[in-house]
């Protein structure tokens, strides 16, 4: 990464990481509309809107 010198192995994994430099936050809760840079973190959120447990 030119921002932070992380490496990755995998470019897929670089390209989650730039989101984070960048603010890219694709993931949107339909709920509340908090943004996210990742779909997990927004799978997770949404079990406040849900009730489930992890």
């Amino acid at each position: 990464c030119p921002d932070c010198g992380k490496s990755f192995s995998d470019s897929s994994y670089f390209v989650q990481h730039r989101r984070l430099h960048i603010g890219d936050m694709p993931y949107v809760c339909r709920d509340c509309g908090k943004h996210f840079s990742w779909s997990s973190a927004l799978i997770r959120h949404r079990r406040i809107h849900t009730g489930e447990k992890p």
